[in-house]
């Protein structure tokens, strides 16, 4: 048997620009319980230290490295020599660092948004630090020997005080959040950019597709500012695909405001674990293809909420409990909801507390009591989200984007099938129960779009709609079984597979199965594959995923596939 030893979490440090450093703090597995995280693959936290006749470190990182981070630091610098300390955002677990950072660099200067700077004032125990707030595009500190940091305010809903810089010697432009990926690896560059294409999209698609038109806004300015690298907050730096990446950001959040519908996503957060739910809800709406316009209640006027709410085919709010009530924020925006939504419109309630969850009752119980319908029910959530958690949270914002798309279905007049429509429903594929587990989270699914796709080595592809719940589980390098199911003994498994299930919901319950690495075995199968995702494909409202065969086996030899036949090729 072979045995693996996780690495140790390091600092890799490299020069990338002229008087430059990068202090990449490495985590080598999942960092967090945050649904950005969710592939498992590690990330970076990309620190940089720039020298001219001043020194600027700029976005330390959170209080997972702090002490290797800091010895790190002082490998390559006095501390005391720091003239200023650039934060692209804040959070509280930003806090750890950087407290710890100006007890041994004390005369440094916080440079910092001025929402930052309210942020640093609130922070407990408070920051008594000199602090210079950028409060416009173009402000800059000179660093000498041809250095400057012009900087870029782009505030989103998650990250308010967000604040990107660029220093036009060397052309780096210092992006903190933006065009980031959680992966760890040997490599400080995009070398292999086109391979990395798939974790940017599901970075983007968690932390900035809820906040499209915010992102499209930040795109804008930085487009003033040509740059040769993007020092990017997470992941390898941005070089070999700048260009390309650029263009993709601008495409994806294009189609983000381009959908259909709408949702709403309402919330302030005390502590950062309602932002995390957020966060999940928010990428199962967008999964499913409805759109979501993600509003801080805490930074947003209310008129602004209104002209949303009014405009949204549904909303979603979510409030930490303060003190056993909802913040003042939360209930103002609350009443410009019940005043300017439709009551046809769908709602959802979430949120996190320590003790009780007065917020959240308060809540429901508005909504109910005006008669609005539910897409989910209400999610209460004590102290952090674990990973569990998160993929309910994610399941909620699918079936809630699902309702929607389901009642504009039916408000739709019914047009007969076409006769290329109904030629597409003349191809078949086998019946099969795709099955997947990944720590805790399981999942499965009824597949019909299977097919053989190379002999050596083993593989083939199956089809998986952009809004299953299992599609989370099945990313590059994942392991899943495909049970082929019998036919004349399909229904009863095609039925239960078949079958709506809520957030959460054990798809299991009443099938005999057998555990394997990666999923699980059907009793009711003729035949089970275990495989490995290998390839994903973006193909419109599918991902058509190519997985190899690594073991499998024939369990009744005399039993014939089920096969899927169809009247159109407008639905399954």
């Amino acid at each position: 048997m072979t045995t693996t030893t996780a690495k140790k979490r390091d600092v890799q440090i490299l020069p990338i620009a002229a008087d430059t450093l990068v202090l990449r703090s490495r985590s080598w597995e999942r960092l967090r319980f945050e649904i950005e995280y969710a592939l498992e693959k590690g990330t970076t936290a990309n620190t940089y230290l720039v020298r001219g006749d001043k020194v600027a470190l700029i976005d330390p990182p959170g209080g997972s490295f702090t002490e290797i981070f800091l010895t790190a630091l002082r490998e390559q610098i006095d501390p005391s020599q720091i003239d200023y300390v650039v934060l692209g955002h804040t959070n509280p677990n930003r806090m750890e660092t950087l407290q710890a950072l100006l007890e041994i660099a004390p005369q440094a200067t916080i440079v910092c948004s001025n929402p930052g700077a309210i942020a640093l004032q609130a922070a407990e125990p408070k920051i008594e630090q000199p602090t210079q707030v950028i409060k416009t595009v173009g402000d800059t500190i000179e660093l000498g020997q041809g250095h400057q940091l012009t900087f870029i305010p782009t505030p989103t809903p998650r990250w308010p005080d967000s604040l990107c810089c660029y220093d036009p010697y060397t052309q780096v432009l210092y992006t903190d959040k933006f065009f980031g990926a959680h992966v760890c690896g040997d490599l400080t560059y995009d070398l292999e950019w086109e391979a990395l294409l798939e974790d940017r999209r599901y970075y983007f698609d968690c932390l900035m597709a809820p906040n499209a038109k915010q992102v499209e806004t930040a795109l804008e300015k930085l487009a003033d500012y040509p740059a040769r690298i993007y020092g990017v907050g997470h992941g390898p730096i941005v070089y070999y695909g700048l260009h390309q990446l650029t263009q993709q950001y601008q495409q994806w959040s294009a189609q983000q405001k381009a959908q259909e519908l709408s949702v709403v996503l309402i919330y302030a957060s005390a502590y950062g674990n309602t932002a995390t739910i957020a966060q999940a809800i928010a990428r199962g709406v967008t999964k499913a293809g409805v759109a979501v316009e993600s509003i801080n209640a805490e930074q947003t006027d209310p008129a602004d909420i209104k002209a949303a709410v009014q405009k949204g085919a549904g909303f979603i709010m979510g409030s930490p409990t303060l003190g056993g009530h909802a913040p003042t924020q939360i209930q103002t925006a609350l009443g410009m909801v019940l005043a300017n939504a439709s009551k046809t419109k769908l709602a959802g309630v979430f949120g996190s507390y320590g003790w009780s969850g007065e917020a959240i009752d308060l809540l429901e119980s508005k909504f109910r009591d005006a008669g609005y319908s539910f897409g989910f029910e209400p999610i209460r959530v004590k102290f952090k989200p674990d990973d569990k958690t998160l993929k309910y949270c994610e399941e909620a914002g699918t079936d809630f984007a699902q309702a929607l798309k389901k009642a504009k279905r039916a408000k739709a007049p019914r047009t007969p099938a076409s006769s290329v429509e109904k030629a597409i429903g003349r191809l078949v594929g086998s019946l099969c129960v795709v099955t997947a587990k990944q720590g805790g989270v399981t999942s499965a699914m009824l597949a019909s779009w299977v097919a053989q796709a190379t002999f050596n080595p083993p593989g083939f592809t199956v089809a998986v709609a952009k809004d299953r719940a299992i599609e989370t589980l099945l990313y590059p390098d994942s392991e899943f079984v495909l049970n082929i199911l019998a036919q004349g003994k399909h229904l009863g498994p095609m039925k239960h597979f078949l079958k709506p299930f809520g957030p959460g919901e054990d798809r299991f319950e009443g099938i005999e199965t057998e555990a394997t690495e990666g999923g699980y075995i059907l009793q009711a199968a003729i035949a089970y594959l275990s495989c490995r995702v290998r390839h994903r494909m973006d193909c419109g409202d599918h991902w058509v995923v190519y997985a190899t065969v690594e073991s499998g086996e024939v369990l009744d030899d005399n039993a014939k596939t089920a096969v899927h036949h169809r009247q159109t090729g407008t639905h399954y």
